[in-house]
């Protein structure tokens, strides 16, 4: 049996998990929308500025996409 959530709109613990997902899906976006109204703490500012600076420092020290993408390939393709 299904807990109803506290706070949940109503109806919502009767839709099933798919139209749960969409529904969530959908609220995120109308907030994402309004991005300048989205308050972004000082911790994630000051970890995104020191990712910044290390990326700066060292350039050529990691790997683009394509490579990445390129590993997880193979070896998703080994496992087959």
């Amino acid at each position: 049996m299904q807990r109803a959530i506290q706070g949940a709109p109503p109806g919502f613990d009767n839709l099933t998990v798919h139209e749960q997902i969409e529904h969530v899906q959908a609220l995120w976006e109308r907030i994402a929308a309004r991005e300048d109204d989205v308050p972004v703490p000082e911790r994630h500012k000051a970890e995104l500025d020191r990712r910044l600076a290390e990326v700066e420092a060292a350039p050529d020290a990691g790997r683009s996409w394509e490579q990445v993408e390129a590993d997880l390939r193979t070896r998703l393709s080994t496992r087959r």
